[in-house]
């Protein structure tokens, strides 16, 4: 191989890195924000975790924000944390965090970000009332999976724009405890539309039943929504439109 055809391979190869790198910059430049997925379990692991999470992926690159997915709770620092605009928490479950940890997660609420929670996100840190007030409930118990009516009671959300009054869908439907009162309703379960199931003698429902919330918690905008237990809900359009909605609003708390 001849000097000069060394020296212009390397000046090509020279190039073609500064054309990545500049690619890689602009890319990072034009996206709204940054999302942080987390997907820790240490209690029951849903087996739609992967769907959910590879779901939220391919949102990022339709809609322009980054993402990053981890389970690692040691990404729970407050210099990490800084770069995210959004935590979403996507079907975690049981005890995760340490008192480090928690401080880092409480600072990054405070400091006017957000925080999305999928699905069992509400059975997560029963133990830490802050995390239960910020998230909005705790997991009671669920009947089997059935298809049940949801009824839209607040349509002037990012995450409920496209729904109409009634929506039909198939899941694995959460009843609450330490529920929140101070939450915003999005959606509730209309209970006469499938079976609650009963517990010696006495029914399992909540009566007034809601399943999807918004609300501003100790200076951040957190997003809840109760549906995501199968993997086929991660393929429902109207689904993934609820979960962006979800996660604009509390990525960027633009005006509704």
């Amino acid at each position: 191989m001849s000097k000069n055809f060394r020296v212009k391979a390397l000046s090509l190869a020279i190039v073609m890195l500064a054309l990545l790198s500049f690619h890689t910059t602009e890319s990072q430049a034009q996206s709204q924000f940054r999302a942080l997925v987390f997907s820790k379990t240490k209690g029951f692991r849903h087996q739609s975790i992967p769907d959910g999470v590879m779901a939220i992926k391919k949102l990022a690159s339709k809609h322009r924000f980054q993402v990053y997915t981890t389970e690692d709770e040691a990404e729970f620092t407050k210099e990490k944390l800084e770069k995210y605009d959004v935590i979403i928490l996507m079907s975690t479950t049981g005890t995760i965090f340490n008192d480090e940890q928690k401080a880092a997660f409480q600072e990054f609420v405070q400091s006017g970000k957000g925080v999305v929670g999928i699905h069992s996100a509400t059975d997560t840190e029963y133990d830490w009332k802050w995390y239960n007030d910020m998230i909005g409930a705790q997991f009671a118990h669920h009947p089997h999976q059935q298809t049940a009516r949801l009824k839209v009671v607040n349509r002037n959300h990012p995450s409920t724009y496209h729904l109409q009054e009634n929506w039909l869908m198939t899941d694995e439907w959460y009843a609450f405890k330490n529920f929140n009162k101070s939450v915003n309703v999005l959606v509730k379960l209309d209970e006469t539309s499938y079976d609650v199931g009963q517990r010696n003698g006495q029914s399992m429902g909540m009566v007034d039943h809601p399943i999807s919330w918004y609300h501003v918690f100790d200076g951040g905008r957190i997003f809840y929504t109760g549906l995501g237990h199968t993997d086929e809900a991660f393929q429902d359009e109207s689904f993934l439109t609820h979960i962006l909605g979800g996660i604009w609003y509390a990525a960027l708390g633009r005006p509704f």
